[in-house]
């Protein structure tokens, strides 16, 4: 989606009286969202984008495992344990920001390790900026691995859930 079409989404949400607006175009994925400072009447709008978030094993991914490791890997005294499935598909993070596998502390965890998903079905959140972002299955399979532990900062494209994509 170009910028412009981004500040048109935007000042459309600025001028009517929609608290959000979400949109998908392309594998990509904009949330706009307006929400009002505590003793302010003005909104504040904060936006998202999202690019796909499926990659799919690939023969550059391959090519990759056969560079050089790095420090930390030359410092581990295990090596990696192999993968359960081959066939799997990486769930990754669409932005920077901090993992949550569930909506508040005392809330049970959005999946488990072999829960079966489906596209839509919310996975995680990822805090950017106090902006709270649910990241959706666009697949269905089951959950074989989940990659990252509960409140640590995640990087862009960095794999967070291992999928075994349900048989077509």
């Amino acid at each position: 989606m170009k910028d412009t079409e981004i500040r048109k989404l935007v000042k459309i949400v600025e001028e009517s009286n929609i608290a959000e607006l979400e949109i998908s175009k392309w594998g990509k994925k904009i949330r706009i969202i307006k929400s009002y400072a505590s003793n302010d009447r003005h909104p504040t709008i904060v936006h998202s984008v999202s690019q796909p978030i499926i990659k799919e094993p690939s023969a550059s991914t391959i090519s990759e495992s056969t560079e050089k490791p790095s420090i930390p890997e030359l410092l581990s005294e295990e090596s990696p344990a192999p993968s359960k499935e081959e066939n799997c598909v990486e769930i990754r993070s669409p932005m920077v920001g901090t993992f949550y596998r569930a909506p508040s502390p005392e809330a049970d965890p959005y999946v488990e390790l072999n829960d079966h998903i489906t596209p839509g079905k919310v996975l995680c959140i990822i805090e950017a900026m106090k902006l709270m972002n649910e990241i959706e299955a666009e697949i269905s399979g089951t959950i074989v691995e989940i990659l990252v532990d509960n409140g640590q900062p995640v990087e862009y494209n960095q794999p967070l859930f291992r999928v075994l994509p349900d048989k077509s």
